[in-house]
């Protein structure tokens, strides 16, 4: 079975980044979905099926943390797993997401081997 992953950075290069390295973990992938900030993640969540978010704090337009409340309100797409993707690592930034009930905390750059673990994990051996 293949999924589908929503990758949310405002970095064009980061995104290229994350998938070559998805690339690298052998995992079966259906469609990989980009967004570059909150909103336009909301707008790809409208029209397609998502089984995973990838998703950086830090972005303009909509940030991180203002996506996370407005998926968290949304019944059809509350329940879609989010795994946040930065640099940034305060202690308060990550209990905060962690009330939003995301799956995983990861520090950027991410190794193939973690982020096959983390779908791994997430999607029970995808």
């Amino acid at each position: 079975m293949s999924y589908n992953l929503l990758i949310v950075d405002d970095s064009a290069i980061v995104r290229k980044v994350f998938q070559k390295t998805l690339a690298l973990t052998g995992l079966t992938v259906g469609e990989v979905f980009e967004a570059a900030n909150g909103q336009e993640a909301l707008d790809v969540l409208e029209k397609s099926w998502i089984d995973v978010i990838f998703l950086d704090i830090n972005m303009p337009v909509m940030n991180g943390m203002e996506f996370m409340k407005h998926l968290r309100a949304k019944d059809e797409i509350k329940d879609i797993p989010v795994i946040v993707i930065s640099t940034e690592g305060s202690k308060e930034r990550k209990e905060e997401l962690f009330n939003y009930n995301i799956r995983d905390y990861v520090r950027k750059p991410i190794s193939a081997e973690r982020l096959s673990e983390v779908i791994s994990q997430i999607l029970g051996g995808a």
